[in-house]
């Protein structure tokens, strides 16, 4: 629940002795599990970002990605450009004490492994629940995913200290190639979640739900099969506005969700944030800047409505980011 603080040369380490012994970073999925790792399983779960003396300013930050066919490979990009991710959020002051929570999403129609969710941690524990999900690679071939139930997870069955005491608003980066379904089907969250709905939750509700405490972005890598296609962009435009994200390297999926919420922070200008990529050593400035631009476009159209002598947060509903 975010305790402890990320350690690089406790990953480099680890790193190291998994080369020494071949083992994998994804050892229980590519030692043949075929069920959710108990500590990533959803039903009856609740997880929580909360302050503490160590961390008194918790950011919770969730990334939940698509697993199905040609997003396969994501988690393991993510889980090797950890150390990036923490270095920006945490050494470049982009936000305070980053709590990060990876989850993973499949097909309930079809998949045995649907949703995924791991616990917000502060240490090195996340890059152990990366190490704990199932790759199923699989999917209905039917260009959607269960999209909609991972906003239901989130919207529902998430408690932060950042939202409950301040007000403030968690940041929740989606990876995928595909449509949502729908609507969140009543039948599978009593299955895969333990809720019992009366009824199923049209997407657009589920979405006004999500967007209330969590600054939602859906991000669509090049490479991944359903990458240029219009249908799917669209989709996501229509509900997310601007935070529709396209990426033309997943590459630079981790300097893309670091920047997003420094501008977010209100930490850093996209200039700022590009400069820090070159100083890091980053080959994503121009795939960065390319996707962040119309976030830019976004928020200085936002501040350009606001009255002079506003100091708080600009107004939020639907796709629009806070500032």
């Amino acid at each position: 629940m975010g305790s402890g603080v990320w350690s690089t040369d406790v990953y480099d380490a680890a790193k190291k002795y998994r080369r020494a012994t071949g083992k994998s970073a994804f050892s229980y999925s590519d030692s043949g599990a075929r069920k959710v790792h108990p500590s990533l399983d959803p039903r009856d779960a609740m997880r929580e970002s909360r302050d503490s003396t160590e961390h008194p300013q918790s950011t919770p930050i969730a990334v939940l990605f698509d697993v199905t066919g040609s997003m396969g490979h994501v988690p393991r990009t993510l889980q090797n450009k950890l150390p990036q991710l923490l270095g920006l959020l945490q050494r470049q002051g982009y936000a305070r004490d980053p709590q990060i929570m990876f989850g993973a999403i499949g097909d309930a129609t079809c998949d045995r492994v649907p949703l995924q969710v791991g616990q917000f941690e502060s240490d090195n524990r996340m890059d152990d629940d990366l190490g704990r999900m199932v790759l199923e690679g699989g999917g209905g071939g039917q260009m959607q995913e269960s999209y909609e139930l991972a906003m239901y997870f989130m919207a529902r069955h998430t408690a932060t200290d950042s939202w409950d005491r301040r007000g403030r608003r968690g940041y929740l980066f989606i990876i995928g190639d595909e449509l949502a379904y729908a609507g969140v089907k009543r039948r599978e969250v009593a299955e895969l979640i333990g809720d019992d709905l009366g009824e199923d939750v049209p997407i657009r509700r589920m979405v006004d739900e999500l967007v209330e405490r969590w600054d939602t972005y859906y991000l669509l890598p090049a490479g991944s099969h359903y990458a240029r296609n219009s249908k799917v962009l669209d989709f996501w435009r229509d509900l997310l506005g601007q935070n529709a994200v396209t990426l033309d390297d997943l590459d630079a999926v981790c300097e893309t969700i670091a920047l997003t919420i420094g501008l977010g922070e209100q930490a850093i200008d996209l200039e700022e944030g590009l400069r820090d990529l070159e100083r890091a050593g980053s080959t994503a400035t121009g795939t960065v800047s390319k996707a962040l631009a119309p976030l830019r476009a976004g928020r200085q159209a936002v501040v350009s409505t606001l009255p002079p002598a506003s100091t708080g947060p600009a107004p939020t509903s639907g796709g629009v980011t806070r500032l």
